[in-house]
This record gives C-alpha cells, structure tokens and sequence, in this order.
C-alpha cells in the first residue's frame, strides 16, 4: 500500500514537472513569423533568411522563426494590414508604396528617378537620412523599419517594343499604388493605373493594359516575359525595400531580443542591398540569353529626367517633405 502510494506520488511529481517544463519552454520559445512572396531563390526570402540568422546569432535566447514563402499568405497589400493589426505575420519586405495608405510620405523612399546611381542609393539607405519617414511610419500605421534591402532597377516591361517618347505616348501601363508613381509615369506621357499585383500577369494577357515596371528577379521569378517579353531600359528606379516588422509585434518582445533584431536588421539589409544589386543585370542577362526577352534603349532618357522633378518638387511640397528631397539630392 505504501508502495503504491509512492509511485502515485512520483507519477504526479513527473507530471507536473513535464506541464511546468511545457509552459516555460512556451513562454521562453519565441517564434517570429515571417511572409515572402517568392521561392527561397528570391533575393528578398534570402534577405530573410539571412536576417534570421544574424537575429539568433546576436540573441542569447530562444527563438525561431516561421517563414513562408510563394504567397502563402497573400500579396504584399495583405502583409500591410497583417503588420498594422499584429495579426498572422511579424516581419517581412515591402515596397512603400503599398504603405501609403497608412503612412503618405512612406513612397519618396521609392520615388522614380529618385537616385542618380548605386553609390548614391547605397549611401542613402546607409545613413540617416530617411529617419522623418521612418517616424511617420511607426506612428501612423505601428510598422517599425528594421533594415533596407532593394537593389533591382526597375525598367519597362511591356507587349510591345516602347522605345522612345512617341511610343511611350498614351501606353497603357501598371503601377504600384501610391499616387506619386501615377502621377510620375503621367508626367513622361504614359497612362498608368493601379492594379494589384497578383492581377497584372492576366491584365496583359488579355489587354487591359500594355505592361508594367519591375526589376528583374521578379520578371524571372513570376515569368512575366510570357506576356510582356520588351524590357526598355528607363532605369527610373533603384529600389528601396524596407525590412519591416509590426510595431504592436515589436514591443510583446523581450528588449534585448529587440536589440537583435535591429541590428540583424541593418546588417540583413545591406546583404540584402548588396545581393541584389548584383543579381539584377546577371539575371536579366540569363532571361536575354533564353530568348525570354528582348532589351531596348530609352532614346532621349535625359528628357524624362527633366520631365519629372517638377512632379517630385510638388508631392515633396505637399508632405513637408522638401528639406528631405533637397538631402537626399545632394548627397555625394
């Protein structure tokens, strides 16, 4: 009898020590929650990857992370809300442009014809210089920018060969949402519109519209020369990705766990910067060398240039953002 009571005894020690272990490795195990678009070989799910890596090897803790990648959960739009609401995911990569309608300014980080080349670009997102966005950011819409990826220069994608301002007159083509991209490609004489970027591969397809502008790992990745295989070389963009993670997200998280992450964040970005960048012209040059599309020049590219910095002064001006443009101009 005593036996048996001595073994209930051990049973019910063991099984409230297993429960306890349970509930602190739950509380101890952190897990971040992660979304991509694309395959593990898109440079921004190995932005991802790398930023995970750099978080575990700066934090002295428990932490995992869960990403998933070819729209699982969505399209970049779906990910802002996510973000906003701290719901389903807790970082990711976006364009700011698809932040603008919860933080306005968010877009001249991506503003076309922005940069004048890779060195003033790469020096930019080293420094700074974007901390007013930054700000209105986290405040507006509770997303934090931990890091800056990007790097493809966007061209001209489209059914049919646009080689010059005659052509490019009353083209019919895809851009992302926020206003100041619209107004942009008005400005040089096409007719833009916003479409979700999970529709534009069909709206070509089927003429709705002529084309779009993208980089090129994500013509390859999503086989967008299938329908629109003369890439014009405008070079009006180098992109701006931020890493972002959710604000509300962001605070639940232990301070040195924090830490970390905003410093695998920077580190991650300038990976990220730097794959990119790299990547861009050699993919573009395998999708040539597959007969997948046919690369043109931009006659008389200087006059775009001239064309838009008056459409860049005005939405600068009307976000009290002119200080911030003028510093990003005449960075060396």
């Amino acid at each position: 009898m005593i036996f048996k009571k001595q073994v209930k005894t051990i049973l019910k020690t063991a099984l409230v020590g297993v429960v306890l272990s349970t509930i602190v490795t739950s509380v101890s195990a952190q897990t971040l929650r992660g979304a991509s678009m694309f395959d593990d070989k898109h440079t921004f799910t190995k932005t991802m990857v790398k930023f995970a890596d750099l978080v575990n090897e700066y934090y002295d803790g428990d932490v995992k992370f869960d990403l998933r990648l070819n729209g699982e959960l969505g399209v970049e739009k779906d990910y802002v809300t996510f973000l906003n609401q701290g719901v389903a995911i807790d970082y990711t990569i976006l364009a700011p442009s698809n932040m603008a309608r919860f933080a306005p300014s968010i877009p001249l980080m991506d503003m076309p014809f922005l940069f004048r080349d890779l060195d003033h670009w790469n020096t930019v997102l080293s420094s700074d210089i974007l901390a007013p966005l930054e700000k209105e950011l986290s405040e507006k819409a509770d997303i934090v920018i931990v890091g800056y990826a990007g790097g493809g220069t966007r061209n001209l994608l489209s059914s049919k060969p646009i080689m010059n301002m005659k052509e490019l007159e009353g083209h019919k083509m895809r851009v992302m949402g926020a206003p100041i991209q619209a107004q942009i490609f008005d400005a040089i004489g096409a007719s833009p519109s916003a479409i979700a970027y999970n529709e534009v591969y069909n709206a070509i397809q089927t003429g709705v519209i002529n084309g779009f502008e993208n980089e090129a790992a994500s013509i390859q990745n999503l086989k967008f020369y299938e329908v629109a295989p003369n890439v014009t070389l405008t070079s009006h963009t180098i992109t701006v990705r931020p890493i972002v993670f959710s604000g509300k997200s962001f605070r639940k998280l232990p301070e040195k766990l924090q830490v970390a992450i905003k410093k695998a964040g920077k580190e991650a970005g300038a990976f990220g910067r730097e794959l990119e960048s790299r990547e861009d012209g050699i993919k573009l040059k395998e999708m040539v060398d597959a007969s997948q599309i046919k690369v043109s020049e931009f006659e008389g590219r200087e006059k775009l240039l001239d064309m838009v910095k008056p459409v860049q002064d005005k939405f600068a001006a009307g976000i009290n953002a002119t200080e911030l443009l003028g510093a990003i101009r005449a960075t060396k």
